[in-house]
């Protein structure tokens, strides 16, 4: 952020930075998932406070139940259908749906569907790694 003057009024020109989903090279998580990183602390978008992925989950694949201790989660199903567990809760979900799960809360999708299940995470604070927490050594579902 840079200012355009030294005249107290004067607006902050911000330095845009913009990710396309085409030029984010894709690498799988902890989780098992394959992620997308569009914004977050050292990506493209350079978020501070929070991150934006894509995660695909394949046909017939679950990711392994995690949690992240201080990161409040979005998923929003773009594409697919799968079954979401949540704490103890299990629910179906579909292109449209969108949940919020609390931190500290374990986490994972299985997609039982024939195409692609595809979500995005919005993430604050911001993922890291050091923050997921794996619940169980290997995918169930």
């Amino acid at each position: 952020m840079s200012k355009l003057s030294d005249d107290p009024s004067a607006r902050y020109v911000f330095t845009v930075d913009l990710a396309h989903r085409d030029e984010l090279e894709p690498y799988v998580t902890r989780d098992g998932s394959t992620i997308r990183e569009w914004a977050g602390p050292g990506y493209t978008a350079a978020a501070v406070n929070q991150s934006l992925a894509e995660a695909t989950v394949a046909p017939g694949a679950s990711t392994i139940a995690h949690y992240h201790r201080r990161s409040e989660e979005l998923y929003l199903v773009t594409s697919g259908s799968g079954r979401l567990r949540v704490g103890a809760e299990e629910r179906e979900v579909r292109a449209g749906d969108c949940v919020v799960i609390p931190p500290g809360e374990p986490h994972q999708l299985h997609n039982n569907g024939d195409a692609d299940l595809v979500v995005v995470c919005a993430c604050s604070p911001a993922y890291s790694h050091e923050d997921t927490f794996l619940v169980e050594d290997r995918p169930s579902g």
